[in-house]
């Protein structure tokens, strides 16, 4: 199977969405090579890093789920190469 290793960052400004996310990443933790937060307390917002070694559609699926939700963005980028397991 291939994978890609990607970045995703995440800009939480709706707090009561954190739970869910929480509960998204776990679902997904055998993809995370690495995860940092930081709570920007001075913006009222959460901003979140997530690195990942995942199938193509397994990184899209996981950026739609968070994306979809209320007052959360996220953008992801993505190494040039796949990688064979």
């Amino acid at each position: 199977m291939e994978s890609r290793v990607a970045v995703m960052s995440i800009i939480v400004e709706n707090m009561e969405m954190v739970e869910r996310i929480n509960t998204i990443l776990h679902e997904n933790g055998r993809y995370i090579i690495g995860r940092m937060g930081l709570p920007y307390r001075e913006r009222r917002i959460h901003i979140i890093c997530i690195a990942l070694d995942a199938p193509q559609d397994a990184i899209s699926a996981l950026s739609g789920k968070i994306g979809s939700l209320s007052g959360v963005s996220v953008k992801t980028a993505y190494s040039g190469t796949a990688f064979r397991d």
